[in-house]
């Protein structure tokens, strides 16, 4: 259905909810969601939660659609499974753990229709205790995809500001170039679906903003858990297998063979008393399983690279060189 104040404007956006045994922070969404100043379509996927998170969105006034899966496909394959059933000029990213501020539906929308040219539009996200979370995000000399913070210019302006990608925590999104440029990485279940989305839409042509009046507080963490072995595994296997995807060959060879290179290396360290980081993401067993996962999926991924390709407009390189670092000079 659609919600504020439906029947008077035609809805534009669809916002996305993709959610999983979040019934605590759920509610919290749709409240804020119910009270949005522009009509949308509202779409919950929930991930076979069984929590009674299915009595809730039952019972709440916004009545979402609902897409029930028969599994747990992480917040990369809910986001591909709700896209088939997007038919809004945007699709909007929204965690079950955010809270968007009455007019963020309102902001996203008056970015893009300012920027035709931008194919997203990043949500100004922050923590409970007010600090900026991510202001969108950057990329690094290596290939990560990271939360921008305050620095990139949103304190005191409303005006929208280019990055690299959106944080797909709270974000618009055009649809039809979205699906034009390969739609949502299912396979990736969780972490950096968004950095990839927005690396195809640059070489697609297409610019991506951060509206700062797109506020939205965020409980960052309520539904996963960052440092976790099942963090650090998802993150560090689609960082590798976007550059393979997205990035220029030799930036994509270099990241693999320096993260082969590093996990060969520790257990030398180790037994020369050298040392090295406690972090989940130098282990070596969780390396070697990224490593194998990444092969496995190589042959997909530079198919897709080269379908990628035919459909892109500008260069990898181009869109490397000029973006890879730049917050950090």
């Amino acid at each position: 259905m659609d919600t504020a104040d439906p029947g008077t404007t035609s809805a534009r956006s669809t916002v996305v909810i993709v959610t999983w045994r979040a019934r605590d922070h759920l509610e919290h969404c749709l409240d804020a969601l119910a009270a949005q100043t522009r009509p949308h379509r509202l779409l919950v996927v929930d991930n076979a939660s069984d929590d009674g998170t299915a009595d809730l969105l039952r019972a709440h006034p916004t009545a979402p659609e609902v897409l029930r899966l028969p599994a747990n496909s992480g917040y990369a394959g809910g986001m591909a499974a709700a896209l088939r059933r997007v038919r809004t000029e945007f699709m909007v990213w929204l965690n079950d753990d955010a809270v968007p501020a009455r007019d963020w539906l309102a902001a996203l929308e008056d970015a893009a229709d300012a920027d035709p040219g931008a194919g997203a539009v990043s949500s100004l996200l922050r923590a409970e205790d007010g600090t900026v979370q991510s202001a969108g995000v950057g990329l690094t000399p290596d290939g990560h995809g990271r939360d921008l913070g305050a620095t990139t210019g949103v304190d005191g302006t409303a005006e929208p500001v280019e990055v690299f990608s959106f944080c797909g925590g709270a974000a618009l999104v055009r649809t039809e170039p979205l699906r034009a440029l390969g739609g949502v990485p299912e396979s990736y279940f969780c972490y950096y679906e968004d950095t990839d989305t927005a690396w195809r839409l640059r070489l697609g042509g297409w610019r991506v903003l951060l509206a700062p009046a797109a506020g939205v507080r965020h409980a960052h963490g309520a539904s996963s858990a960052p440092g976790s072995p099942r963090f650090h595994r998802w993150n560090e296997r689609n960082r590798l297998v976007t550059l393979v995807r997205c990035a220029p060959l030799p930036v994509a060879l270099r990241e693999v063979l320096r993260f082969t290179a590093i996990t060969a290396a520790l257990p030398l360290r180790r037994r020369l008393g050298r040392p090295t980081p406690d972090a989940a993401n130098f282990r070596v067993g969780l390396r070697l399983g990224v490593l194998g996962e990444t092969l496995e999926r190589t042959p997909e991924a530079l198919r897709f690279r080269r379908e990628l390709g035919r459909r892109a407009v500008l260069d990898r390189t181009a869109v490397w060189r000029t973006w890879a670092g730049r917050d950090e000079r």
